[in-house]
Parts: C-alpha cells; sequence; structure tokens
C-alpha cells in the first residue's frame, strides 16, 4: 500500500534595508521594518491564513486519515508572532487534530551546515527548543535549509539524534532509483532518508495555474491516479514544497486549495494513506542507502548549491561572514546573536546570484547581483567591527580554543545537570504516587484502652 508523505515549509525572508559604507559604525540596525511587516502581512493573508485553515478542515473532516508534516524557521517564526499572530494561533489550531508533525531546521534558515559543524549545531537545537516550547512537541525529523543534503551532513544530523531527513529526490545522484522508497545516509545507516519527488511537488508549486501547461487543468482526481500509477512495490510518495505555493506561487483564484482539499478522498478511493514523517520511518525499513558527496538541495534545474554559492561574491560573503562564527557562538550579546541570525539566512546569498534560473526571482530593494552583494558587504562589516571589537582579531586561536572548550565543557554539564534533575524529579513523582497506596494498604492498629484500672482496695 502506498502512502503519501505530504510536507510544508514556512520561512519569512528578512528584508535588509539600503546601508552605504559611510553608515559603517555608526548605525547598527539593518532591517527595513516596513518592507517586513507589508510582506509577512501579505504572504499570512493571501497564502498562510486560508492554507492553514484549509489543513485544519481536512484533519478534521477525515477522521485521522489525513497527516501533514511542517517545519518552521526560527526568523520566520519570530516574524510571525510579531507580525501575524493569527498564524501562529491556526498553527496551534492545527496542532490540537494530533494530524501534524513539526520538524526541525536551522533556526537561521541558513547555510551553516556548509560551513561550521558547532554553529550548525547550535542552530537546530535552538530550533528544537523552539517547537518544544511554542508546540510541545520535540522533533524527530530534520530538514535542512532548502532540503540541502551531503553523506556529512547527514552524518552530523545522525549524531544529533535524529531518526530521519527530508532531502531531494535528484536525478544525478539517485540516477535509475526511485524516490517512492526509503533509503539511509552513507555515512550512517541509523538516519532513514525521504526524496523529494520534484516532479509531482512541482506540479502543484510551480505549474498548477499554468494554463500553457499540457496537464491544465489539474482535478485531483488526476493527480491521485499519477501517484497510484507506479510499480505496487514502491512505498511512499514525498509531496515536497513551500507553504508560501498556495496563494502566493499559485493564486487562491486557481481553486488551489479546493484542489488539495480533495486529495485525501481522491486518495482513499485508491488505497493510499497520508503518513507523518515518522510514521513512515517507523513503519518502513530502508532499502538502500544513498551516496552524496556533493551538497545537493531542491533549487534549480541543477538541484545544487550553486544559487547560494555559484559565483566570486557570494562566495566571498559566505567565508566572510562565517570567519567569524566561533566568535559569534561565544558572545552573550542579544543582538549581535540576533543579527547573526538574520546575516545568515539563505536569501542573503540567493540575492547575489548571477545564475538565469528561467524562474522569476524577486530581488526586493536590488537593482542586480552587484547591488545585493555590496550592501550586505557594507552591513556585514559594520557587523564584524561589533564580533571583534567583543573579542578582537589579535586574540590568539589559542585562547580563542580555551574559551570554546570551557563553552562546550559547560554545555555538556548543563546536559548531564539537566538529566539527573528530570531523573530525581520522576523518582520523587514515583514516591509520591506510592506513598497513598502505602497508606492505605497498612494494617490499622488496635487502640489502648485508656480506661483507668481500679485501685487496689
Amino acid at each position: 500500500m502506498k502512502t503519501i508523505c505530504l510536507y510544508f515549509e514556512i520561512h519569512q525572508i528578512i528584508h535588509l534595508k539600503r546601508y552605504r559604507c559611510f553608515d559603517i559604525g555608526r548605525d547598527h540596525y539593518y532591517y527595513d521594518d516596513y518592507e517586513n511587516d507589508r510582506s509577512i502581512t501579505e504572504i499570512a493573508e493571501r497564502s498562510y491564513i486560508p492554507a492553514l485553515t484549509t489543513l485544519i478542515e481536512m484533519a478534521k473532516d477525515n477522521g485521522g486519515a489525513f497527516k501533514v508534516a511542517l517545519s518552521l524557521s526560527g526568523v520566520g517564526l519570530e516574524q510571525l508572532e510579531i507580525h501575524a499572530p493569527r498564524v501562529i494561533e491556526l498553527l496551534h489550531e492545527l496542532n490540537e487534530t494530533g494530524c501534524v508533525e513539526f520538524l526541525a531546521e536551522p533556526y537561521s534558515h541558513g547555510l551553516s551546515s556548509m560551513a561550521n559543524e558547532d554553529s550548525f549545531r547550535e542552530d537546530v537545537q535552538r530550533m528544537c527548543t523552539k517547537i518544544q516550547q511554542v508546540f510541545g512537541q520535540t522533533p524527530k525529523v530534520f530538514r535542512n535549509s532548502s532540503l540541502i543534503y551531503d553523506n556529512e551532513i547527514g552524518g552530523i544530523v545522525a549524531d544529533m539524534g535524529f531518526k530521519g531527513m527530508l532531502t531531494e529526490g535528484a536525478k544525478h545522484v539517485l540516477g535509475w532509483k526511485s524516490p517512492h522508497y526509503v533509503y539511509h545516509c552513507a555515512y550512517n545507516p541509523d538516519l532513514k532518508l525521504l526524496l523529494r519527488d520534484f516532479k509531482l511537488s512541482d506540479d502543484i508549486s510551480l505549474r498548477f495555474s499554468n494554463p500553457e501547461w499540457s496537464e491544465y487543468p489539474l482535478f485531483a482526481d488526476k493527480y491521485m491516479e499519477w501517484v497510484a500509477a507506479g510499480p505496487k512495490e514502491e512505498q511512499v510518495v514525498n509531496i515536497f514544497m513551500e507553504l508560501s505555493a498556495l496563494g502566493m506561487a499559485q493564486p487562491l483564484s486557481s481553486n488551489i486549495l479546493e484542489f488539495i482539499k480533495a486529495l485525501p478522498a481522491c486518495a482513499k478511493e485508491k488505497g493510499i494513506t497520508f503518513s507523518t514523517p515518522t510514521e513512515i520511518f517507523t513503519n518502513l525499513k530502508s532499502v538502500d542507502q544513498v551516496d552524496v558527496p556533493y551538497p545537493m538541495s531542491w533549487v534549480d534545474e541543477e538541484r545544487d548549491v550553486s544559487c547560494w554559492l555559484g559565483n566570486v561574491m557570494q562566495r566571498e560573503a559566505f567565508h566572510k561572514l562565517y570567519s567569524v562564527a566561533d566568535r559569534v557562538r561565544i558572545c552573550n550579546d542579544r543582538r549581535i546573536k540576533q543579527d547573526w541570525d538574520y546575516l545568515q539566512a539563505s536569501n542573503n546569498f540567493r540575492f547575489m546570484t548571477t545564475k538565469e534560473t528561467g524562474v522569476g526571482l524577486n530581488r526586493g530593494i536590488y537593482d542586480s547581483p552587484y547591488d545585493a552583494f555590496t550592501n550586505y558587504m557594507n552591513i556585514l562589516g559594520d557587523f564584524i567591527s561589533r564580533v571583534e571589537s567583543l573579542y578582537p582579531v589579535d586574540m590568539d586561536n589559542e585562547e580563542l580554543s580555551s574559551l570554546l572548550t570551557t563553552i562546550k565543557n559547560q554545555e555538556e554539564e548543563l546536559v548531564q545537570l539537566n538529566e539527573e534533575v528530570s531523573k530525581l524529579r520522576a523518582e520523587l513523582k514515583k514516591a509520591d504516587a506510592e506513598a497513598p497506596a502505602k497508606k492505605t494498604t497498612r494494617k490499622p492498629t488496635a487502640k489502648k484502652s485508656t480506661a483507668k484500672k481500679p485501685a487496689d482496695k
């Protein structure tokens, strides 16, 4: 029996403002608040609110048969909390249906997995903590920014304790293999992988409303026939996309939400179910490893990382940013930490691309990739000077290494202490529960007579 893994990503771009070279050292605020408010309000009203409302209705109408997975970036979640709290309310309502699994991803939606392992681990752990605090779920499955994955990243993710990971079913990696099976990491077989079916995913997220598409108009029953048409032994069909595809890339006037809402009924007719990633990893075994020596992603035709690191400007900005990664990690300045999250976000590098992708790229305030590079590097120059004022460049490697080691030891000690506290609390709770039982089963003792013995005459 086939099952569908339906997954949506929620991430919100943090727009930078125009920042001139003479602002360096004078202005430490880098963001266009008006544009951030305007853009997230628009996407919430046109996409997130109607899309989440539809998913909630699907979960309630199908008696637990419909399942969906979501992941949010930390920077996106922060913006929703400030500018679009209604979206957070709907996410809670969806969570209460018991039909959604929240996945982990880097808090910053950045590229730290390819630059600095310690920063990457911290980025992911902070997002896990945020998901636990907001939604009460502890993520067991991970997805990297834009599904970036290679063997080394998979090994790190496995070492962090995740059960599985989502990534792209790129043809240059799979070759003759089908994405419709569970695979595992080449460096650690304990990490299972779900590979995106990019054709079926892009049919919805990119082509659905295109009247020039040969399959236009697409209806749910026809789409489910495509899903069912594969070999019977194929286990799972992974349909991954951004939630903003429902309402932004594909306008509501195209009836995209009616199409999505009809999928469960059409799937049921074909004997196809819906499952969360954790359910799939629990119930299905891996059929083989996937060897990915170089990073792949779900972006552009190449399915690689060239849209972020494909030219000299992007690589210069990338290496410059992560040159201070270790110093930022030991920093306790809240503003620097927040700026670090926002400057890591992958869209900052995407704006600098010189590739012809065939898909329209909105560069926001920038006239060209060179304009984006100049503005970002001005901001980065000020940011790095702030970091170096706390931890100067002349701080030798030995001193910096000593600080990092101390912090790492403290983190490990805190983890051990938290485990001990949790263990003691469990024992105390158990003792409290057993105490009343012992009290009720205790045999009553004979009462001593209080009558006075008559005196001898």
